[in-house]
């Protein structure tokens, strides 16, 4: 006689099935119109500026106004989805960002364009966390890591070409038709989730309770290793983007004077985040999660430090090592979220990503400063202290004791 658990545990979801790949291609395609529509405004910061008559640090804003209001909106949303389920609240999600950024197009001046981008940051707050709580219910956990890496790898790749979009297309014709395709790209994307994705059969809805969703949320703050987890994506995230925000500044600058399309295809080593990030997913489920989480912050330490040295190739091999790391870490740090928390996981991982991207915002912002005083060294000695706060949160995770019966964790 098998248990309930057992009998809920044959079926879910497992590598090498239909239902694992119909999951993976929606989640994949909607994390890749997600992360284009929110990442295109990436290289066009200079351009912003330049066009609104904005500051760095203000030109920033488009980004970082973004991911501040999508950190609180995200609980917001991985609440919903326990009432509401998590398919609706995705689809409506990725719709609605899709809409906001092809408005964007549109905006005849600087607060209007802020006025959207701001709005798009409610809107996309429903699909990251609820989509990993959907694969942390759907997906057996010896198969998680391989999802969830997948997962990222649509984010990442989606990062990237939303970012090469928005440089090329702003070259050849203008931000403004830039911003329109990644829109269109988004809507399309969205009739590929809607159709795809399977149901979740493992969610049980519960009522929307804001005494108890407190509760829960305080329960999950007073976990030793999931704090430690949200605070390791806040300073994943916060170096990983404030490289990304000043890299195109620094490459438009003397000794390069790139155009804004060559050093936009520094973002074509976002490929090398594609890949890690579902590989050391993988590895994380064999090898231990703590020690792959302290390997990916060392590699990030190095690559920032490459990215130092005066030849165009170190710039590009230090932003490509220091986004192997990253993706390579968030996979980690997110699966490991997922499969800490003992009861609401949207609830848990909405708090990993509201601490992830308050990093994306503050840091991304501040960074601005640091280039201002001091350029790029400024930006990579700022990054680089993000990093070492990063491995020493990795260092206790990896020598910390397992909760019980959590076989995957180290």
């Amino acid at each position: 006689m098998h248990t309930p658990a057992e009998i809920a545990a044959t079926s879910l979801i497992r590598h090498r099935t239909p239902e694992f790949r119909r999951a993976n291609l929606a989640i994949f395609s909607a994390g890749f119109a997600t992360f284009a529509l929110l990442y295109c405004v990436q290289p066009l910061l200079p351009v912003f500026a330049r066009d609104f008559h904005v500051s760095a640090a203000a030109s920033s804003l488009a980004l970082s106004l973004t991911t501040g209001v999508l950190a609180p909106a995200m609980i917001v949303a991985g609440a919903l989805s326990e009432a509401r389920g998590r398919k609706s609240i995705m689809v409506g999600s990725l719709l609605a960002s899709a809409v906001l950024t092809l408005a964007s197009a549109f905006v005849t001046s600087w607060h209007e364009m802020l006025v959207l981008r701001a709005a798009a940051g409610v809107t996309f707050a429903g699909l990251p966390a609820v989509s990993m709580a959907y694969l942390s219910e759907e997906v057996h956990p010896n198969s998680l890591g391989l999802a969830i890496g997948l997962a990222i790898g649509g984010n990442g790749l989606g990062g990237m070409t939303g970012r090469l979009l928005g440089a090329l297309l702003a070259d050849l014709v203008s931000w403004r038709f830039a911003v329109g395709v990644v829109g269109i790209v988004g809507l399309a994307a969205t009739a590929v989730f809607w159709r795809t994705l399977p149901a979740s059969n493992h969610f049980t809805r519960r009522p929307l309770h804001t005494g108890s969703l407190i509760a829960s949320f305080a329960t999950q703050l007073r976990d030793a290793r999931l704090v430690a987890l949200f605070a390791e994506g806040f300073l994943l995230m916060g170096a990983f983007v404030t490289a990304y925000n000043y890299v195109t500044y620094h490459l438009l600058s003397p000794p390069y004077s790139l155009s804004q399309s060559v050093a936009g295809l520094i973002f074509v080593v976002y490929i090398g985040g594609v890949f890690a990030s579902a590989w050391i997913g993988a590895m994380a489920d064999r090898r231990g999660r703590g020690r792959m989480l302290v390997l990916m912050t060392l590699l990030m330490l190095g690559g920032v430090a490459l990215s130092l040295g005066r030849p165009v190739w170190c710039v590009v091999a230090g932003i490509a090592i220091v986004t192997i790391g990253f993706f390579g870490g968030h996979s980690v740090a997110s699966s490991w979220v997922g499969l800490s928390a003992t009861s609401a996981k949207a609830q848990a991982t909405a708090l990993y990503m509201f601490f992830y991207y308050i990093g994306a915002s503050a840091a991304g912002t501040i960074g601005g400063f640091f280039w201002d005083a001091a350029s790029w060294f400024g930006v990579a000695a700022f990054v680089g202290a993000l990093v070492i706060a990063a491995i020493v949160i990795a260092a206790v995770l990896a020598g910390a004791p397992r909760h019980k019966g959590e076989d995957w964790s180290t």
